[in-house]
């Protein structure tokens, strides 16, 4: 069988064949991680096949030979244990395959630490036709009792077809491919997270996004804000596919008509507003500061200008969903405000800094990295807030892409005067440990005096009443910091005279003709 290439493992390594095997589940479920031209993949349910149920799976009696030597190499067929056989759909991104999946026979073969990939056409009566040409496999082998190796076998490497899309060419396998398998086989490493669109069809989200990117890209050429255009226009476009999906799914699962609606808290340049709306579903967009973009959207976009407090004032009743999309302080109140609202009102939340009920959240856990503790602490609010919560990750140009969704409740309708107690004393035990609070239009920022006042005076609420005491919306004029109001020419020439002062004073033990390291000033009150 012809052998492409084998690659050494460090000498030592310890995840063998265990690290193999993940590495190998990498690829297998999300190709997309290796192949950016692919969108993912899914696999069907494993099943234990025999020779002889392989063979009548593979359907052509020549070929179907052929390959079961490949598959059975070195070991007699009387030896050979059972394989794991499952059938992956590759799903290329729309915008270089079309819409066309492309379907491979998976085969696990744990006696030999193999796996070997069988491409196949399927034809509208499910006859399958194997692709001889691109059938590889990959192979951990122990060459003795400390030193490991990976393999790549390909059947016919003479007349591998490369579409430069689903199969890349031969030299890529050799390149990339399999470097990165035996990388990730020697790593110990573990997502904190899910993978990416874990809740959704991967084949219906490909298709809606390259729509939506067609649709709103010319966004990019218009936007007014200094923020990056092509960053925010399509991580929203991201955003709004996601929602939409899901929501698609959920209308199908519970048989409903009507789109849903939504409200956007702290909806920020309102775009993903805007694309919602636009696609059908009623609802509206509010931010304690209008953006210069607002105006563009025109009058079929509601966005509204207020300050946003999670109390009695805010009216969201008979909204289906609530949507926090980098909602900062307002982010753990999303899942409470929702499940006051109404007991089918559903929230969709993207956090991103690290906000509690009553100021910035505080770091509890050193064993874990901030950003998976705030998102399990968002998790437990979602769950005492009586929500059945779901994770998933989105796939958007963003460090913060891991978003909490909640659907179901975790207990009856009849019994929703208890969850409100539940609901009151758990936000009270977290107002108990707050000593900070939010304040100005800086993301971030906080003012302890003015807060802890403020959390003095009202520290106890009942329910129904008061529901954010305590809390302090951001100032609808956002306070400018760090000099960014004083004109550009004017901040390098002061930065520029304070470096010449510096360089120009003699050190103490410097000479002439070494490297300068200037000096320092003392300021006025300094020791």
């Amino acid at each position: 069988m012809p052998k492409l290439l084998d690659l050494q493992f460090p000498a030592g390594c310890e995840r063998l064949p265990e690290g193999f095997w993940s590495a190998v589940d990498v690829w297998i479920k999300k190709p997309h991680v290796l192949n950016k031209r692919l969108c993912g993949a899914k696999e069907t349910e494993g099943e234990t096949v025999g020779r002889e149920s392989l063979q009548v799976l593979l359907e052509e009696p020549e070929l179907s030979q052929t390959v079961l030597a490949f598959l059975t190499q070195e070991v007699s067929p009387e030896h050979q244990e059972p394989w794991s056989c499952t059938v992956r759909t590759i799903i290329p991104k729309v915008s270089c395959c079309g819409s066309n999946l492309h379907k491979e026979l998976v085969v696990r073969d744990s006696q030999r630490q193999r796996v070997t990939f069988l491409p196949f056409e399927e034809d509208a009566e499910g006859r399958r036709s194997l692709k001889r040409c691109n059938i590889y496999q990959i192979q951990l082998v122990n060459q003795d009792c400390q030193n490991w190796a990976m393999e790549l076998h390909v059947l016919t490497p003479d007349v591998w077809f490369s579409d430069g899309v689903v199969y890349p060419n031969l030299g890529w396998l050799s390149s990339d491919l399999l470097p990165k398998l035996l990388r990730w086989a020697s790593e110990c490493k573990t997502s904190e997270f899910k993978s990416t669109l874990s809740l959704l069809p991967l084949e219906k989200y490909s298709l809606t996004y390259q729509r939506l990117k067609d649709k709103y890209k010319a966004m990019v050429k218009v936007w007014p804000e200094v923020t990056d255009p092509e960053k925010f226009v399509y991580e929203d476009v991201a955003i709004a596919t996601y929602l939409l999906v899901l929501w698609e799914e959920e209308r199908a699962e519970k048989g409903l008509e009507d789109r849903q609606s939504f409200v956007d808290l702290g909806c920020g340049n309102g775009l993903l507003v805007h694309i919602l709306t636009n696609e059908g579903h009623p609802g509206k967009g509010m931010d304690v500061r209008r953006r210069k973009i607002w105006h563009m959207y025109g009058p079929q976009t509601l966005l509204e200008e207020k300050a946003i407090t999670p109390d009695e004032s805010l009216s969201l009743a008979g909204t289906d969903w609530l949507i926090g999309n980098h909602s900062d302080e307002l982010t753990p109140w999303i899942p409470v405000m929702a499940a006051r609202s109404s007991y089918c009102c559903r929230y969709f939340v993207l956090p991103c800094c690290f906000f509690d009920f009553y100021g910035k959240y505080q770091r509890r856990q050193c064993q874990k990295s901030q950003y998976k503790e705030y998102i399990d602490f968002i998790t437990e609010v979602s769950e005492k807030s009586g929500f059945n919560t779901e994770e998933d990750c989105l796939r958007i140009p963003s460090t913060k892409r891991v978003c909490l969704v909640g659907v179901s409740r975790n207990y009856l309708q009849s019994d929703k005067d208890q969850a409100e107690q539940r609901r009151v004393h758990y936000i009270q035990s977290r107002r108990a440990g707050s000593a900070a609070g939010v304040k100005g239009g800086v993301k971030g920022t906080t003012n302890n005096a003015d807060m802890s006042e403020r959390n003095r005076d009202s520290a106890v609420g009942t329910p129904r009443s008061g529901w954010g005491a305590g809390f302090r919306p951001r100032d609808k004029v956002e306070t400018v910091r760090n000099c960014a109001a004083l004109p550009r020419a004017f901040v390098e020439a002061v930065v520029l005279q304070v470096a010449t002062v510096l360089l120009d004073m003699t050190a103490e033990g410097s000479h002439a003709g070494n490297w300068n390291p200037g000096d320092r000033v003392q300021t006025p009150g300094e020791d």
